[in-house]
């Protein structure tokens, strides 16, 4: 009889474990298995690993599954509970966004000095969100052509373009089409757009170094993928629960020491494909970061003027 009621007794046990893990819908914003889904992959993996019996991720996929720029809306309504994404691709959400890339400050830092916590002031007021991770730092953008350039004036051009960077381009003159990234190969095959705006890392896995001759220099602005919980969510979530979430965040941050030799890598990549450099003096070159820094921030001021010189103050740029 005592037997029984142990086994009873256990049986019992392992069922109230199962019934307090939860499982949480995820989503990227970039194909899967693609230079900015990877580290979310790791880290979801890491949370499934870490968090049996507690917490594990169902993973949705990419843009196959949800177009990138219904990503912001989808997590404010609790469509998905976790989501992997740029700002670039929710500022209809959150216009405040756009100032991540703009931020000349390590994300350790930034949770030291009071930037972190102004932004997470936002997100959760107006994306109804966690900000848990940012993935990348001093990952930096460059515009990719088809065509040559001897001065950075962008008059003529069309170029696809993301928010990211929409204002600047437009400031220097050039037409701007948004795409989502799937689209971007066939406009450069076709001639509908004269180059894009993307980062330094990522053209090799959507196969655009076959359309792309030239890389201009000097990079600008930087890249920011960043981890979203569903604020409903996340308050739904235990303190062990939340815990294996904020520690595979952490882990994830700390990847980001991995970055400067995969930038090395994927320059001198792109450089093997064919891809030639454009550069400029030092002095049109200085002239185009400082437009490019003001165009944006005063995009940002103008969109969020409550929060926006705030957050530019505390960014270091």
């Amino acid at each position: 009889m005592t037997r029984i009621f142990l086994a009873a007794g256990l049986a019992l046990a392992a069922n109230a474990a199962a019934a307090q893990e939860v499982t949480l819908k995820a989503i990227t914003a970039f194909a899967e298995n693609t230079t900015y889904s990877r580290p979310f992959e790791r880290f979801i993996n890491r949370v499934n690993q870490d968090g049996k019996g507690l917490v594990q991720i169902n993973y949705i996929g990419g843009p196959k599954a949800m177009q990138p720029f219904e990503v912001g809306n989808a997590l404010k309504g609790g469509v998905v509970d976790i989501a992997n994404a740029t700002g670039a691709f929710y500022t209809n959400v959150m216009p405040e966004s756009d100032a991540w890339k703009l931020t000349e400050r390590p994300m350790a830092e930034l949770r030291k000095n009071g930037g972190y916590d102004a932004m997470a002031a936002i997100y959760a007021q107006k994306m109804n969100a966690i900000f848990l991770a940012r993935l990348v730092d001093n990952n930096p953008f460059h515009l990719y052509l088809n065509k040559p350039i001897s001065t950075p004036d962008l008059t003529g051009l069309k170029l696809r373009i993301t928010p990211v960077y929409r204002d600047f381009f437009q400031a220097l003159g050039a037409t701007v089409v948004q795409t989502a990234p799937g689209e971007v190969y066939t406009a450069l095959e076709r001639g509908v757009v004269d180059g894009y705006g993307w980062p330094v890392s990522g053209i090799f896995d959507l196969g655009w170094e076959k359309v792309t001759k030239f890389r201009m220099e000097p990079a600008f602005y930087s890249v920011e993928v960043n981890v979203l919980v569903n604020l409903d969510s996340w308050k739904a979530l235990n303190d062990a629960q939340r815990k294996v979430l904020t520690d595979a965040a952490a882990w994830l941050e700390g990847l980001d020491a991995e970055n400067t030799a995969l930038i090395a890598a994927e320059r001198e990549k792109q450089t093997k494909a064919g891809i030639q450099p454009i550069e400029f003096s030092a002095d049109e070159a200085k002239k185009f970061l400082d437009k490019a820094n003001e165009v944006a921030w005063q995009s940002v001021i103008k969109r969020a003027p409550e929060t926006g010189a705030k957050l530019r103050q505390l960014s270091g740029n």
